[in-house]
Order: structure tokens, then C-alpha cells, then sequence
């Protein structure tokens, strides 16, 4: 963790509705007149379509599990050199994966293919992850203990299936049996990969579904705004703020079903969103300013600059 070059870290499965959270943070990082280096997750997989494709097939052949939710398939020690740098040094490289047609037209390349390493931008307050493993912890590597705020997006089970099987079947061109065969190859990987990430969490946020979605694999009609409700759970450590008597009064519909827990109204998600994430970036980029403050002081006369870590 850095208060020179905070990390905020945004996790949740594929189809779980991350960007919601991630276009709330641009907002109010637009408010706060603060610049972020966004990561994506899919950045660190370890293989392009066509490879992983082959390497799920040697592993079907083995009797063996594989898929992008698990370590084998992810560059974790890099993501988290990634994070490890930028806590440091606020400097990185990452790249983007091309998931669509349209993607891999801006960039010349092919669909399912990456574009090359790049530096993040010079001139970011701080860095924010979206993807799978924003809070992974495993034998090998550590990526949660870098984040200075770590995010959980956690629809209920069946309508994170119904979102991923709407999306890749609308915008990423694949057959819903082919999705439905992803899901099921995935799960030992997300019980074990996924879901423990949601324990290490500062605020969890989960979609729950006011209508019947018993069967998410003959449904496509994602669950409406007006038709769902938002769980907001705060850890015991929570790295945030908590201004729950606010929130109440300024969000229509807003209560509180434990003492750590809000839930409103789909509709006002947006809204809720950003009346969260507000003084929990407030709090990061005071710290931030305190220190670099710090540190100008402490320059000396010859120019050298002392370590404010």
C-alpha cells in the first residue's frame, strides 16, 4: 500500500457489472480533478484466444481443470509487480486484450489478441484496477496486500450468469451453449480463486434481482434497474468512510438491513455509487497531498529527495 501512489483495485467475475463501479470512480475522479491510470484485468492473462483455446483442450485431454479464473492462466506475479511498482514509483506497463471486432479495428490487431506493453501514464494520481484479481491471494503471490481500496462487485450467482450470458452473446459474438460451457468449467476456479477475494473487501457491492431468475441459462432480459436492489456491505476494517445517516437521507428508498449493510433501490445505484466513493477518494487523495507536501519540505538544498515510504 502507498499514500504517495494509492491503489485502488476493482474485483468481480466475468459479467459481474465491474464497469458500473469503474465508470462511477471516472466521475468523481472528474469531480476531484484527479487523473487515474486504469488497468484492465484481462491485460494479464497469460494466453490470446487461440492459446488458451488449445491450452483448455491438453487440459480437457489430462481430466484436468483450467480456465482465466485460476493462476495458471493469469500473469499474476506480473500484476502484482504491477502493483508493487506503482506503490513505489507510480510507473508500469500494461496492454489491453481485444475483445470484439471493434477493438481490434482501433488497434490493428487481431480479435482475441493483445496490444503491446505500454508505460502508464506519467502523470496519474493513483492507479485503479478492473478485473478478476484485484484482491487474488495465493501461494505464490500477494496482490491484495498493494491496494489502498479493494472493491467487490457481486451479483447473486444466477444474475451474474444471465449478465455474462447476455453480454458475450450480444457483443462478443459467442453461442450461448459455448457460454454455458465457460461457467461450468470455471466454477472450481471461482470457489476458490474468486469468491475468497470478497472476504478481503472494503465495500462489497451486490445486485440482487426483484423477479425470477431460477433458470439463468433460458433467460436473456438482464434484470431492470426498477426491478433490483443493491446490497452494500462494509467490512469491519473498512477502509472507507461510512456515512450511512447521509446516504439515508440524500437516497430515495435507502435502509439499512444491518448495522454494516445498506440497501437501496436499482435506480438510485448510480447515485449511491458515487455518494459512496466520494469520501473514500476524498480520504485517499488527502493522504496523498500530506505526504507529497512532506516530501517537498524535506528536500534539501542539494536537490536529493529522501524516500517518503
Amino acid at each position: 500500500m502507498s499514500d504517495r501512489h494509492p491503489i485502488i483495485a476493482v474485483t468481480g467475475s466475468s459479467g459481474a457489472g465491474t464497469s458500473t463501479v469503474i465508470g462511477a470512480f471516472d466521475r468523481v475522479l472528474t469531480q476531484l480533478k484527479l487523473m487515474g491510470a486504469f488497468v484492465e484485468g484481462d491485460a494479464f492473462h497469460a494466453f490470446d484466444r487461440e492459446q488458451m483455446r488449445a491450452a483448455v483442450e491438453r487440459a480437457r485431454i489430462r481430466g484436468e481443470n483450467f480456465s482465466h479464473f485460476g493462476p495458471q492462466a493469469n500473469l499474476l506475479e506480473r500484476l502484482e509487480g504491477l502493483f508493487r511498482e506503482y506503490g513505489e514509483h507510480g510507473t508500469g506497463t500494461s496492454r489491453r486484450y481485444l475483445h470484439n471486432e471493434k477493438q481490434a479495428r482501433e488497434a490493428r490487431r487481431d480479435v482475441g489478441t493483445f496490444t503491446p506493453w505500454m508505460p502508464l501514464r506519467a502523470d496519474s494520481d493513483l492507479l485503479i484496477y478492473e478485473g478478476l484479481h484485484g484482491g487474488v491471494v495465493t501461494r505464490e503471490v500477494d496482490v491484495a496486500k498493494h491496494v489502498d481500496l479493494l472493491i467487490g462487485v457481486v451479483p447473486i450467482v444466477n444474475l451474474e450468469w444471465i449478465q455474462k450470458l447476455s453480454r458475450d452473446t450480444s457483443e462478443r459474438g459467442k453461442a450461448a451453449d459455448d457460454v454455458m460451457r465457460t461457467i461450468l468449467r470455471r466454477m472450481p476456479d471461482y470457489v476458490h480463486y474468486i469468491t475468497p477475494q470478497f472476504s478481503r473487501t472494503d465495500i462489497n457491492f451486490q445486485r440482487v434481482p426483484l423477479v425470477d431468475t431460477a433458470n439463468p441459462f433460458v433467460l436473456r432480459d438482464i434484470p431492470t434497474d426498477e426491478e433490483s436492489l443493491i446490497v452494500i456491505h462494509f467490512s469491519p476494517n473498512s477502509r472507507a468512510p461510512r456515512q450511512f445517516a447521509t446516504w439515508r437521507r440524500k437516497i430515495p428508498g435507502a435502509f439499512l438491513s444491518r448495522p454494516d449493510t445498506m440497501v437501496v433501490p436499482g435506480v438510485q445505484q448510480q447515485y449511491a455509487l458515487e455518494l459512496i466513493l466520494l469520501p473514500a477518494l476524498k480520504r485517499i487523495a488527502a493522504r496523498r497531498r500530506t505526504v507529497l507536501k512532506g516530501a517537498r519540505r524535506r528536500i534539501p538544498p542539494d536537490g536529493g529527495g529522501l524516500s517518503t515510504r
